[in-house]
C-alpha cells in the first residue's frame, strides 16, 4: 500500500530528472542511444516527436500544479463568489482572466475541469478553454514577429479569439448541461476526507503526480499521431486549393488539428503557408489550432464526457470556419 502510494511522486521526480538529461545532455547522449541513421523517416517521426514532447510537458506540468492547487487550497465558496452572476458578465470575466493565466491549449483542461467542479459555470469553463492558449502576451508577441507585414493577421486573430468564445460560451449556456466532467478517478481522497496525518504538501504531491500521468498518456498518444502526420505531410498537394475560401480554410483547420503546434510556434509555421493560402484559410489555422488538435482533443475525453466533447468540437468547428470566411471578405475589402 506504502509503496503503490508513492508510486506516482516517484515517477514525477524521475520524469523532471529526465527532462533535465533531455535539455543538457541530450545532444551527447541520444544520438548514440537511438541511431536511426538508416531510417531516416523513423528519424525524423522520432525529432518530431521529441519536440512536441519537450514543447508541450513543461506546460502540462503547470497545469497538473494548478489543478491540485485549485482542489486543494480554493473552495468553492471562494469560486462562486468570484464568479458574476450574470450570464455575459462572466464570459467576459472569462476572457479576462484567460489574460492572465499562462498556460497553452493542453494545460488549460484540467484547470478548467477543476474550476468547474468547484462551481465555475460550464459556459464559463467553455471561454477559458478557448480563450486562455491564444490571449496571452507570447503568443501576441510571436503571431506579431511572424506577420509584421501583415498585421491584419494579428489583429483577427485575437477578434476571431474573442467572437468564437463570446458565441461558444453563450450557446454553451442556453444548450449544455452542468454535469460534463467525467467522473474523478484519482485514487487520491480530496478535500476534508484526507488522512489526518497526512500534511497539505503530501497530498499536493500525490495530486498533481496523478493529474499529471493521467493527462499525460493522452498526450503522449496524440504528439504520436500528429509527429507521424507532420513527417508525412506533402505540402505539394495543398497548393491547388489554397486560393479557394472554403476549401483552403477548411482544409488549414485540418492541418492545424492534425499538426497539433504549440500556440506559441504555430504563426511562423502559419508564415510559411502564406503564399499559398488566403488570409481567412491562414486566420482558421491561427485560430483553430490551439483551441482544437489532436492530442488536446484526447485530453478533453479523458476529462469530460464524450457527449460534451463532441458538442464542442462541432460548434468551435462551426463557430471558426464561419467566422474565417467573413474574414476573408473583410481582408479582401481591406478591413481590419
Amino acid at each position: 500500500m506504502l509503496l503503490k502510494r508513492y508510486t506516482g511522486n516517484l515517477l514525477l521526480v524521475m520524469l523532471l530528472f529526465s527532462m533535465l538529461a533531455f535539455f543538457f545532455l541530450g545532444d551527447v547522449f541520444i544520438p548514440e542511444a537511438l541511431d536511426f541513421s538508416g531510417y531516416p523517416v523513423l528519424h525524423s517521426v522520432f525529432v518530431v516527436f521529441l519536440g512536441l514532447f519537450l514543447e508541450s510537458i513543461p506546460f502540462l506540468f503547470l497545469g497538473a500544479i494548478a489543478s491540485s492547487f485549485i482542489q486543494l487550497f480554493i473552495s468553492e465558496e471562494i469560486i462562486q463568489r468570484m464568479i458574476p452572476k450574470r450570464p455575459l458578465t462572466a464570459i467576459f470575466a472569462a476572457i479576462g482572466a484567460a489574460l492572465v493565466i499562462p498556460v497553452c491549449e493542453c494545460a488549460i483542461i484540467p484547470v478548467v475541469r477543476r474550476l468547474i467542479q468547484k462551481g465555475v459555470p460550464v459556459h464559463a469553463g467553455v471561454v477559458l478553454l478557448v480563450t486562455a492558449p491564444i490571449l496571452n502576451v507570447i503568443v501576441f508577441g510571436s503571431t506579431y514577429y511572424a506577420f509584421q507585414n501583415n498585421p491584419a493577421i494579428l489583429y483577427g486573430r485575437i477578434i476571431l479569439c474573442v467572437l468564437t468564445a463570446i458565441i461558444a460560451g453563450l450557446f454553451i449556456h442556453i444548450f449544455s448541461t452542468k454535469d460534463v466532467v467525467k467522473e474523478e478517478r484519482l485514487e487520491l481522497v480530496h478535500g476534508h476526507e484526507h488522512d489526518l496525518q497526512s500534511s497539505k504538501w503530501t497530498s499536493f504531491m500525490e495530486h498533481t503526480s496523478q493529474e499529471f500521468f493521467m493527462v499525460g498518456r493522452y498526450f503522449i498518444i496524440g504528439a504520436l499521431f500528429a509527429s507521424v502526420f507532420q513527417v508525412f505531410m506533402d505540402r505539394s498537394v495543398m497548393a491547388g486549393i489554397g486560393q479557394a475560401p472554403i476549401k483552403g480554410t477548411a482544409l488549414m483547420m485540418g492541418i492545424a488539428f492534425l499538426l497539433s503546434l504549440c500556440s506559441s510556434a504555430d504563426a511562423f509555421v502559419a508564415a510559411s503557408f502564406s503564399h499559398s493560402f488566403l488570409p481567412g484559410s491562414i486566420l482558421g489555422f491561427l485560430v483553430f489550432g490551439p483551441m482544437l488538435d489532436l492530442k488536446n482533443v484526447l485530453i478533453m475525453m479523458s476529462c469530460f464526457k464524450r457527449s460534451f466533447v463532441v458538442m464542442y468540437v462541432l460548434l468551435v468547428f462551426a463557430v471558426v470556419f464561419s467566422l474565417c470566411l467573413i474574414a476573408s471578405g473583410l481582408i479582401s475589402k481591406g478591413g481590419f
